[in-house]
């Protein structure tokens, strides 16, 4: 099964809406294996943003990610990398489609709550930056035979 990293920001923590995200991925069928809250350390947010070093808002990105609690996840399901981007939204809120996490809750995109990995090869980088191996459990829910054939 295909794991995702997705990070509810600290605008969604503060806003309320952990519940809610967590709700549209189970809703959709796929398995939670790793979820912690934690505050983000200047190190790990600059690691786990590194891609964006060298564009002009990587310092505020930082400084935002570190400003207060947000939830670690990893999700697992038969494509759930690209499924997950969709029920994300687009990365401007102001773009993204109604019935999407941005879509609905979002207001701007230095607020738009939520990351997930852009591909399977950015999760796994990801799951490993932001979780150990033991901190992720492997198990079946019983809806599982409800979901794949």
């Amino acid at each position: 099964m295909e794991r995702t990293f997705i990070m509810i920001k600290p605008d969604g923590v503060q806003r309320g809406l952990v519940g809610e995200v967590i709700g549209r991925f189970e809703a959709k069928g796929f398995t939670l294996v790793g979820l912690k809250l934690m505050s983000v350390s200047k190190e790990l947010a600059e690691e786990h943003y590194d891609v964006h070093k060298e564009r002009p808002f990587f310092g505020s990105l930082v400084e935002f990610i570190c400003s207060s609690p947000v939830v670690a996840m990893v999700w697992e399901g038969e494509g759930v990398v690209a499924s997950a981007r969709k029920l994300i939204g687009a990365t401007n809120p102001l773009s993204a489609e109604p019935g999407t996490i941005r879509g609905d809750f979002g207001v701007s995109v230095g607020r738009n709550l939520i990351h997930g990995s852009d591909a399977i090869e950015t999760a796994q980088n990801e799951i490993s930056l932001w979780f150990s191996e033991k901190e992720l459990s492997g198990w079946e829910p019983t809806l599982t035979p409800w979901l794949y054939e």
